[in-house]
């Protein structure tokens, strides 16, 4: 018999794959997410195009019925709600609970989505330029330093008040919170990026590709960062769980996403007033961003130990 094959040993990320599947936490929280995510695009869906699931309709008749209660004779037929009965209950102004709850998952989720992309974008491109152009100088001052001051400076302020004041000066609107939550949340991403980028610039492949002359934006872009992405999702996954629990913070306090979108935030802000009368207007969203930030830090753990073979077992 000829010699017997080596075993080809897996990539990095099929290591990790295997890895994170064997994770049942992590497995199921990415199921859960897999699940919220579906739900928030059929209800954007729904509550757009639906008239009898429209969560800002008012039905005064109606106000603080308990879930699982049918609407009033004397509500007009053009204003019963889609299922025929409130699954989730109705608020102060007899809204159907579970309308809003299905329009604030798709606000919660997208801009907890947005504004990580838009951290990520700064923090990719501030923390390549300082991991690979960290030496070259500027006004005497090397561009590593100028990065890295910046990000100190950054973290210096008290990020919930940055963004109060920034959300009480500029216009309210659900753009407006994305892009402040992703401007004031890139530091860590940056850090990240230009660790990996100190550690990779040196290694055998990089200089490989500088013999072959490629030029630097293909080298960075191309070979430097998707080799230390690694951690970079993990941040990620973090930090979607980071901006939800901040715009739910900011729309508890009035300062969120204006209306007439409804939000997992100002649901629980409309309901504090009714803790005793109808309770769920509380346990509701309440459960419902404690079990999507729980999905996401449980995804966010697996994804880490998958990515870090030390942490493999």
């Amino acid at each position: 018999m000829g010699p017997r094959l080596a075993a080809v040993a897996p990539g990095p990320w099929r290591a990790a794959w295997r890895a994170f599947r064997h994770d049942r936490l992590a497995v199921g929280a990415a199921a859960v997410l897999l699940l919220l995510v579906t739900t928030a695009i059929v209800g954007k869906a729904l509550t757009e195009w639906w008239p009898l699931l429209d969560p800002a309709t008012v039905r005064l008749v109606d106000r603080l019925r308990p879930p699982l209660s049918r609407p009033s004779d004397l509500l007009a037929p053009e204003a019963r709600p889609l299922l025929g009965l409130y699954p989730l209950g109705t608020d102060d102004l007899g809204r159907d609970v579970f309308a809003r709850m299905l329009q604030g998952a798709s606000v919660s989720l997208s801009v907890g989505f947005i504004a990580v992309s838009i951290s990520l974008l700064i923090g990719i491109s501030l923390g390549a330029v300082a991991g690979y152009y960290g030496q070259v100088r500027l006004l005497g001052v090397s561009v590593d330093s100028l990065v890295m001051r910046l990000v100190e400076v950054m973290l210096c302020f008290p990020t919930f008040f940055l963004l109060l004041a920034a959300v009480a000066l500029l216009p309210p609107s659900i753009y407006t919170i994305m892009a402040i939550i992703g401007a004031t949340s890139w530091m860590g991403t940056a850090r990240f990026v230009r660790a990996e980028l100190l550690s990779l610039r040196e290694r055998d492949f990089v200089l490989a590709a500088r013999c072959l002359g490629l030029p630097e934006w293909r080298l960075i872009f191309r070979h430097l960062v998707p080799n230390g992405l690694a951690p970079v999702f993990v941040a990620a996954t973090l930090g979607v769980a980071d901006a939800i629990l901040t715009e739910s913070a900011l729309s508890f306090l009035g300062f969120g996403v204006p209306p007439p979108y409804a939000t997992w935030g100002n649901i629980l802000a409309d309901g504090r007033s009714f803790l005793f009368d109808a309770p769920w207007l509380t346990y509701l969203p309440g459960l419902a961003i404690f079990v999507v930030v729980l999905a996401f830090n449980l995804a966010g753990e697996g994804l880490r130990e998958a990515t870090n073979p030390k942490l493999r077992g």
